[in-house]
């Protein structure tokens, strides 16, 4: 049975672990020791919640949710930035519960939603649009690289 907890400081090395493989799932070098400190500065500076899923003892999933705000509706949002389940648990409802958690959590802390972005040829988004999320048609997404 799945288990989704909120994490603390006491679950980055488990975090850690799956956050590495968010990131090489990216393209990006293997470095748990960069994985582990840059999850140890979000938390202890209150910059983003994790929920963790686990399957008996061993973490399976997560989702980073960090905190914004809303000039124009004078309101505080969270953007869903990271959620990744091991390849082997994948397929079984863990990212739905992970999102809805999510979901859940923003409702309890009165925010006005949860936004989320995802590369253009993600399949992920089925899922996403299955859960409530409506795809942002009315602007354009940009970014500038330092």
């Amino acid at each position: 049975m799945t288990q989704i907890i909120e994490a603390s400081v006491q679950h980055i090395p488990s975090i850690a672990l799956l956050f590495d493989s968010y990131r090489v799932f990216y393209e990006q070098p293997t470095n748990i020791a960069a994985a582990t400190d840059f999850l140890q500065e979000r938390m202890s500076k209150n910059e983003s919640v994790i929920f963790l899923a686990f399957d008996q003892q061993e973490a399976i999933g997560f989702t980073q949710l960090y905190r914004s705000f809303s000039s124009v509706s004078l309101q505080p949002i969270l953007i869903l930035n990271d959620l990744f389940v091991k390849e082997s648990h994948r397929k079984l409802g863990i990212g739905s519960a992970l999102l809805n958690h999510g979901k859940q959590y923003c409702k309890e802390h009165k925010f006005k939603g949860l936004a989320l972005e995802t590369a253009t040829n993600n399949p992920a988004q089925h899922l996403y649009e299955r859960l409530g999320w409506e795809k942002d048609v009315h602007c354009f997404h940009y970014f500038w690289t330092a």
